[in-house]
């Protein structure tokens, strides 16, 4: 055979490799494009993230996918996940339907029933009707590598593995609480691929005493002595910083539904998760688990200890007028409750401040304008209910045009309920067609709506207007009975009388534990007497056992809460904004 010239080789070498390089191009193209549509044919309604050239921000991105898996650890001991509201252990079903509809697919096992929602990304699984497994798809966790889960969670308890025709998955099992495991299910590692990013989460709770979950509210009422009925009917407030005789009292003896703690209770973040767990345990062999409620609005009313870096008033907030910051202080501020071990906050404050000599709302409210305080309210709301934390909104009908503090006289406001209604009820009424569990009705003395009673001693406020009118379904609670707008022009045994035949469901007595028996003693006789019948209690009852299961409220104990991680999301929250 003849040899070829090297002049000849080298054009015949160049065009093969061009031809090589061609193939090589049009195979990755090609074929990373069949994976993509495989992966939307799996996955119809996922959104892919756009792939983007590397940058700068390499960084950013570490930190950012180690905040996310902080944060789904964080959810995860809480029943919960990235981007849904449910809460493993704890959600009913009926509150599944009311929120998402009915699902796009239902798969029934020998023990379980698990539905499909592919928009949320979310399949749910229940025992009974209780949702008991939350697995999430999120396109958020599935940017999540393998060794960022070991980097923020150790080692896993367990490993299990999953293999089919489909699939070779390892799970990553980590016992986030006593009876709620987070699974993370990966592509099992390989020499090719050895950090594999999640294909989907599992938050799964074991859920116990199904049968006494599953016990209807009226059988719970039937069961019930007067004076529980009459004690959940009540939240009251303590003198100390320990557990003492008149506190215990409280639970043991009177069985209040409630307690309300203020700065002069809470000295340090461990006395007062100490305090708050004594109070659980003492009331662990009540029928019911206790609001264990505060004001933390944010801004000047703050009542939690410990150096927590505070937030912008709600006037400040209201001029930022930015619902996705305002939806954000509102989880923040839940977050801070749940750090404690409390259940319930008294905000947002949705009075319009219309009155600027008001002397008690002033910067508390998000402004003058009905649109923007009913906007951010919601959103507030929203966020501290996100939480699992049962928000308030206050104080109803409105103390936004008040020149005097209800804290040390009454005030009047000379409106009809067409004035009202164009101004102060607007954020009330849009807020509970946005879902808001509580209303606090204010210490206001309206003449044209009720000569004789103040709002929250009204029948004409409370029933005709905020339960007929508005249509809330919900607890009603009054503002604190002790304040002088009360207490100088009424006793208080009969105020808590008036105010239960008014329409409230729980009565505030924040100071003063004999002011707190008087009150509970007064409604037992009057429903003695027939002034209040056991019907009426019975409907408040109700109303308060449904909000207590709809939030999975507890006797359980908890840890010490992390200062600094919490301030870490204020200030990560407040630089985002560019907020000093």
């Amino acid at each position: 055979m003849r040899k070829r010239s090297p002049s000849v080789l080298k054009p015949l070498i160049f065009s093969t490799l061009s031809l090589v390089l061609i193939l090589v191009v049009g195979i990755y193209f090609f074929g990373w494009d069949r994976g993509e549509k495989q992966l939307d044919k799996a996955f119809p309604e996922t959104s892919h993230p756009t792939r983007s050239k590397p940058s700068d921000s390499t960084v950013d991105k570490s930190s950012s996918l180690e905040a996310l898996v902080r944060d789904t650890f964080s959810l995860s001991k809480e029943g919960k996940v990235v981007n849904s509201p449910f809460i493993s252990g704890k959600t009913q079903k009926i509150d599944v339907t009311n929120q998402w509809g009915k699902p796009d697919q239902t798969t029934k096992t020998s023990s379980s029933r698990y539905e499909t929602y592919t928009k949320h990304h979310v399949v749910l699984g229940y025992l009974g009707e209780i949702v008991s497994d939350i697995r999430s798809n999120d396109s958020e966790l599935q940017t999540i590598p393998f060794n960022e889960i070991k980097k923020a969670g150790g080692e896993p308890d367990q490993v299990g593995y999953y293999q089919d025709r489909y699939n070779n998955q390892i799970i990553l099992i980590y016992h986030v609480n006593s009876t709620t495991d987070l699974k993370w299910i990966l592509p099992k590692p390989t020499k090719k691929e050895p950090n594999p990013k999640v294909d989907h989460i599992s938050v799964y709770t074991q859920v116990k005493n199904q049968a006494e979950q599953q016990k209807s509210i009226d059988e719970i009422i039937s069961e019930m002595s007067l004076d529980e009925k009459i004690g959940q009917m009540m939240i009251a407030g303590i003198s100390g910083t320990k557990m003492d005789p008149q506190t215990i009292s409280l639970i043991t003896k009177y069985k209040v539904g409630g307690m309300i703690f203020y700065q002069n209770n809470l000295v340090n973040p461990e006395q007062t998760v100490q305090l708050l767990n004594e109070i659980k345990t003492e009331n662990v062999h009540n029928r019911l688990p206790l609001f264990l409620s505060v004001d933390q609005e944010g801004g000047r009313v703050t009542r939690l200890p410990g150096g927590l870096f505070n937030f912008p008033t709600n006037k400040e907030i209201g001029e930022i007028n930015n619902s996705q910051f305002s939806y954000k202080v509102g989880t923040i501020l839940g977050k801070e409750l749940n750090g404690f071990g409390f259940n319930l906050d008294f905000a947002p404050v949705l009075d319009v401040n219309s009155n600027p000599k008001n002397p008690i709302i002033g910067d508390r409210s998000f402004g003058n304008n009905p649109d923007v305080v009913s906007k951010l309210g919601i959103q507030t709301m929203k966020g501290i209910q996100s939480q699992n934390i049962i928000a308030t909104i206050k104080h109803f009908p409105g103390h936004g045009d008040t020149s005097v503090d209800s804290h040390l006289e009454l005030p009047i406001v000379y409106k009809n309920l067409t004035e009202l209604k164009k101004l102060e009820l607007i954020p009330f009424e849009r807020t509970i067609d946005n879902g808001a569990d509580v209303v606090m009705v204010a210490h206001i003395l309206l003449p044209k709506l009720d000569a004789h009673y103040p709002a929250s001693m009204s029948k004409v406020v409370i029933t005709d207007i905020l339960r007929k009118q508005l249509d809330f379904g919900g607890v009603v609670i009054t503002d604190d009975m002790t304040m002088k707008a009360i207490t100088d022009h009424y006793k208080m045994g009969a105020a808590a009388v008036d105010s239960i035949n008014a329409g409230s469901d729980i009565i505030l007595v924040a100071h003063d534990y004999n002011k707190i028996v008087e009150a509970i003693t007064s409604i037992k006789v009057a429903v003695q007497k027939g002034e209040i019948s056991e019907q009426r209690i019975n409907d408040s009852v109700r109303r308060i056992i449904l909000l207590k299961k709809k939030y999975g409220m507890n006797n359980t104990n908890i840890g010490n809460v992390n200062i600094e991680e919490l301030n870490h999301s204020i200030k990560d929250l407040l630089d985002e904004y560019k907020i000093e």
